[in-house]
């Protein structure tokens, strides 16, 4: 049989560079190896989400970067912090032994936070370390309700109420999601690697030697990974498939980086050896995914993917945290929906002579939608100039923000655009990596996944959906004023904790509502085209609160999904087809724009009720960004 990818670059690797006499992984015939797809969401509460989740910096290997001017918050307005009382000392107290007792049983979250203390650490995923962690969890909960929350300030209220939160939520994931059994997607030893060769925290030497400490239990970790496997669901075992490949890059691109380094030679025929046997370990896992994936699927055992109502409910709680339940926030979605497909229709009519000429309009409000937006999408770059573009706009974005007095801003810190690394993509097109609050002057990336490796049917798709207008949208979203501008501000943020455990509804939420700030203050000169296609882009993220509770709660199947993302919210079919696999191999995450967004919206409201004459935006957009990356909810009490 014909060897695979993966196992052909394990060979190459270890050939390579292992000296005589190193250990080499077997060869492999049934290795499967697949275009890489983005991981969904770790079972790990309390982990950063990432922009479309979470961040995570990472040097660029064997991708194209490129550094573009992008601005920084300059000065953060945090909220002014009255007399510290007594409670409030000894639950700072409480909290920095917290953080300093999470790091040591979770480096992992410790490393994309920014802290490096030990790196070299793998945490072995095991039934003996769930059951720390989990002892670990119901030890805190208990410090934790020691202190009288109620004699706190209200900055270190909302802060004692997110430790409590992601606590409880490690509890729901450790013992009710249970994520670690059938999500094999979840082990994954790409990332912190990544993360530890690309940030410069500490000499190169310093950081390959603390890679090469890391590596001894890579094999231990896979061996703990097929063990903890139970009952997987056939998407996610394809996604961890998938991933595999790039995996596998980051072992090369490590190998290599140690070879060409000034460690010694015993060192490096050492980390040949260990690289070997981790290519050996990962090559073993895939083997057995692919085995276990056959077997379910002729004997039809495999666990589905939705996760039903119970389980919805719950994790929307832990993940979202807003003020009303998924079912609620569901039926909002739906009203939302109705409104923006009003508003569509009165622009389609407007620019109907524009678009189709003398073309007979139809009664049919979704085929006069769609026929208009069809042919405004014809204009957009050409696959050539796509990167190329992304990265021209970002200035002119700053250059906006600034002149129109929406945000505080300083062009001191690049963002670096660049391809999405392989073990990161699928999911999600474009996606921002950001620095944790311990490293905040390292460099943010903006990944997105390129057009070179589909079909120029498939690149044409890409194209029309980004087209001219939706690209800027979608650049505001990424970038600025939306995750790049936000998640700096929450690295100046006074709170730590706010900080760290952020809330993925507000870092999303704060990427929607910065598009519509971007076309309130007169972005793309009021143009029915623009209004159309971010009414456009808006739907799709009210589209995305339906889509996934009806996936995962009311069982709705792949044509019907497809109908609603095509005919219905005017996706083109490349990103209904990702946006079908997104829903199959994540939960709730999807919910998090609108959910977000539309608190936003409800806050911004309030307080200008509440200011009157005396509201003023961007002291509102400061503000409400100086608190970190808290719920909304919790923001809402911080500025009363």
């Amino acid at each position: 049989m014909m060897k695979t990818k993966i196992a052909l670059a394990v060979l190459l690797t270890c050939f390579a560079l292992a000296p005589a006499g190193a250990a080499k992984p077997k060869k492999q015939s049934h290795a499967h190896a697949t275009k890489p797809v983005k991981a969904a969401k770790s079972a790990k509460a309390g982990k950063s989400v990432k922009s479309s989740k979470a961040a995570k910096p990472a040097k660029p290997s064997k991708a194209a970067a490129a550094a573009v001017p992008a601005p920084v918050a300059a000065a953060v307005s945090a909220p002014a912090a009255g007399a510290e009382r007594s409670q409030d000392r000894r639950f700072n107290t409480v909290s920095m032994q917290f953080l300093g007792a999470l790091w040591r049983i979770d480096p992992e979250s410790a490393i994309y936070s920014g802290k490096y203390d030990g790196a070299a650490n793998l945490t072995i995923p095991s039934a003996a370390t769930r059951a720390a962690q989990l002892a670990f969890a119901d030890e805190w909960l208990q410090k934790l309700a020691k202190i009288d929350a109620r004699q706190l300030s209200v900055r270190q209220r909302t802060d004692h109420a997110l430790l409590v939160n992601k606590l409880n939520a490690d509890r729901f994931y450790l013992t009710t999601m249970r994520e670690f059994e059938w999500n094999p997607a979840l082990y994954n030893i790409a990332g912190p690697i990544d993360l530890i060769l690309g940030s410069e925290y500490a000499a190169k030497a310093q950081r390959l030697r603390t890679l090469l400490k890391r590596l001894t239990n890579v094999p231990a970790y896979y061996q703990a990974a097929q063990a903890s496997i139970v009952n997987p669901t056939h998407e996610h075992t394809q996604l961890a498939l998938q991933q595999a490949p790039g995996t596998m890059t980051v072992l090369a691109d490590l190998g290599k980086a140690a070879q060409e380094s000034i460690l010694n030679q015993a060192e490096k025929d050492l980390f040949a050896r260990r690289i070997a046997a981790a290519g050996d370990a990962l090559i073993g896992y895939v083997n057995f995914l692919t085995d276990l994936d056959k077997t379910q699927q002729a004997s039809n055992t495999a666990r589905s993917f939705r996760i039903g109502k119970a389980l919805y409910e719950q994790k929307f709680g832990h993940d979202i945290q807003a003020g009303v339940s998924a079912e609620q926030m569901y039926q909002k979605a739906l009203a939302a929906r109705e409104q923006l497909l009003a508003r569509m229709d009165s622009l389609s009519d407007e620019l109907w002579t524009k678009t189709m000429g003398s073309a007979a309009k139809p009664a049919d409000r979704t085929k006069k939608i769609g026929m208009v937006i069809d042919t405004l999408s014809a204009k957009h770059v050409s696959r050539e100039e796509f990167f190329p573009e992304i990265r021209r706009q970002i200035p002119v974005l700053q250059d906006w923000v600034v002149k129109n007095n929406l945000l505080t801003l300083d062009p001191k810190k690049p963002l670096v655009v660049r391809e999405t690394p392989l073990y990161q993509r699928g999911v999600a097109g474009a996606s921002i990596d950001a620095p944790g609050p311990y490293r905040p002057q390292d460099r943010t990336f903006y990944n997105v996944t390129p057009l070179d490796g589909v079909t120029q049917e498939q690149a044409e798709s890409t194209l029309r959906e980004y087209n001219h207008w939706i690209l800027q949208i979608l650049n505001i979203h990424e970038a600025i004023p939306g995750h790049y501008a936000q998640l700096v501000y929450a690295n100046k943020s006074p709170s730590l904790v706010k900080s760290l455990f952020g809330n993925g509804a507000m870092i999303e939420g704060w990427a929607v509502y910065g598009e519509r700030m971007m076309l309130e203050s007169g972005y793309g000169d009021n143009t029915p085209e623009m209004w159309l296609m971010y009414s456009k882009w808006n739907l799709r993220v009210v589209t995305n609160t339906i889509l996934d509770y009806s996936v995962h709660v009311l069982g709705m199947n792949e044509a019907d999904a497809m109908d609603m993302l095509t005919r219905q919210a005017f996706q083109t079919r490349s990103e209904a087809s990702e946006k079908w696999h997104r829903a199959q191999v994540s939960s709730v995450q999807l919910t998090s724009y609108f959910s977000g967004f539309s608190e936003i919206m409800d806050l911004r409201e309030q307080r200008k009720q509440a200011l009157g004459p005396k509201f003023d935006l961007r002291q509102f957009h400061e503000q409400f960004l100086g608190y970190g990356s808290a719920p909304v909810k919790m923001i809402k009490e911080l500025m009363q």
